[in-house]
């Protein structure tokens, strides 16, 4: 393995794991009162957007990290909008 390859090896086992703990936190407490809808939904789209370009580069840790991102990412997306329109959580920046 490259130093290249260990460094995007490394981003994308960091970029997974980042949004885990908020994940988990989520799926047990289904809180999500502290989260920002305008944020997630940002974040959705930039790494949605991340992906696109690993896969037009065909740069294998890009799509990998943007891929396995965005399964928690999402979970907490769709999580905050249900508690949103639900009216359990304001819509707030």
């Amino acid at each position: 393995m490259t130093s290249v390859q260990l460094v995007g090896f490394l981003a994308t086992t960091l970029s997974v794991l980042n949004q885990i703990p908020q994940a988990i936190k989520v799926m047990r407490s289904q809180d999500t009162h502290s989260i920002s809808l305008v944020m997630y939904c940002i974040v959705v789209v930039a790494i949605s957007l991340w992906l696109v370009y690993g896969i037009m580069l065909n740069d294998a840790p890009l799509i990998w990290a943007n891929t396995l991102s965005l399964f928690p990412i999402v979970y907490i997306f769709i999580i905050k909008m249900k508690n949103t329109i639900q009216g359990k959580d304001k819509l707030s920046i």
